[in-house]
């Protein structure tokens, strides 16, 4: 069974198997740096469908059944899905999902839920609740557009510091097994706020919840930022990470040389006019599944900390005057089964 690690981290009995992963997403993404780790790439942002919130939830579908057909497994040898989107009421994943029969657990974590996925269906996974389980979640740049900030006919100015939605989904199917990577810890996050109200800086209002998980994983399990081949973040895009290296230097833990954003890595901030960077649930799922995972999978990373964060707001309480709130949660992984750097 899992155990408490110090005051906030969770460590598995027995490390979970990330069996397969995939990634989907749609021309924009094909055109960044990492274009070429995307499984399924649609050039229409209908994704065939007649609107943007059904091509949101056909991401998810397509992610989901690439990753299984990957792993080699069909829907009724999962048990359960862990799923959620930025759309009222998560009708990206429970219309996407509604032809599969999986049970399902709908999360909402913003664009902190691939973290919260793969956390929650571990901690199913090592208490033997489930025996397989599939973490999925997904953004779509009009969908997000439309109803957090304007419709997207009004063709409003973004400011330097606002941050693209990805149109992506990322899926992972998991279980206890031998095949790498395998998630060994996970440090749940707590809501924090410092005040920030700009919806046009999220990397900003995110950054003091990454701070604050980071550190108190550093703190519970003794580890250091140089014990890791990469802390990645999920979007906290530029700004939002240079603000989180200056807060956990105040701390004593320097990320300097072992920090990266998948809002950095999704798109060409040159060329693709992303301004700080990417972001939505999609960027590091996305990232994640098609990029990071497969690359632990080969060996070529061994131990990262993956940290996706999220704010917890909605239009109304914005216009409401409310300040942002925002929340981090950490996974652990590990390309070995045994030994990680945490126990």
């Amino acid at each position: 069974m899992a155990k408490r690690k110090g005051t906030y981290t969770v460590v598995f009995d027995e490390p979970i198997s990330v069996r397969a992963s995939a990634a989907v997403g749609s021309k924009k993404e094909s055109e960044g740096p990492i274009g070429h780790a995307f499984d399924v790439i649609n050039e229409d942002d209908y994704f065939g469908e007649k609107t943007w919130e059904k091509a949101e939830s056909r991401m998810q579908q397509t992610a989901i059944q690439t990753a299984l057909d990957k792993a080699k497994y069909q829907p009724s040898d999962i048990d359960c899905v862990f799923a959620g989107d930025l759309m009222n009421q998560c009708v990206g994943s429970t219309y996407g999902l509604r032809s599969f029969g999986i049970p399902f657990v709908g999360l909402f974590g913003a664009c902190s839920t691939m973290a919260e996925s793969l956390m929650t269906a571990s901690v199913f996974l090592d208490s033997g609740a489930a025996g397989r389980a599939v973490a999925c979640t997904s953004s779509h740049f009009c969908t997000a557009e439309r109803q957090f900030r304007l419709p997207l006919e009004y063709g409003g100015q973004r400011t330097p510091t606002a941050q693209w939605t990805a149109t992506a989904a990322g899926a992972a199917v998991l279980e206890k097994g031998d095949t790498p990577p395998f998630i060994h810890a996970a440090t749940i996050g707590t809501i924090e706020d410092l005040g920030i109200t700009d919806a046009n800086n999220m990397g900003a209002a995110m950054a003091p919840a990454a701070a604050a998980t980071i550190k108190r994983f550093f703190d519970d399990t003794g580890t250091r930022p140089n014990d890791y081949d990469l802390v990645i973040t999920g979007d906290l895009g530029k700004v939002g990470g240079t603000i989180l290296r200056d807060l956990l230097r105040r701390d004593g833990y320097d990320l300097e040389h072992c920090q990266t954003d998948c809002g950095l890595m999704l798109y060409d901030l040159e060329k693709q006019d992303v301004h700080a960077g990417a972001s939505g649930c999609g960027c590091s799922a996305s990232v994640m599944c098609g990029h990071i995972l497969p690359l632990m999978h080969t060996g070529q990373l061994h131990d990262i900390l993956f940290i996706a964060t999220g704010a917890l707001m909605n239009t109304t309480v914005v216009q409401q005057g409310e300040s942002i709130a925002s929340i981090a949660h950490l996974v652990y992984l590990s390309s070995k089964k045994k030994g990680g750097l945490v126990s």
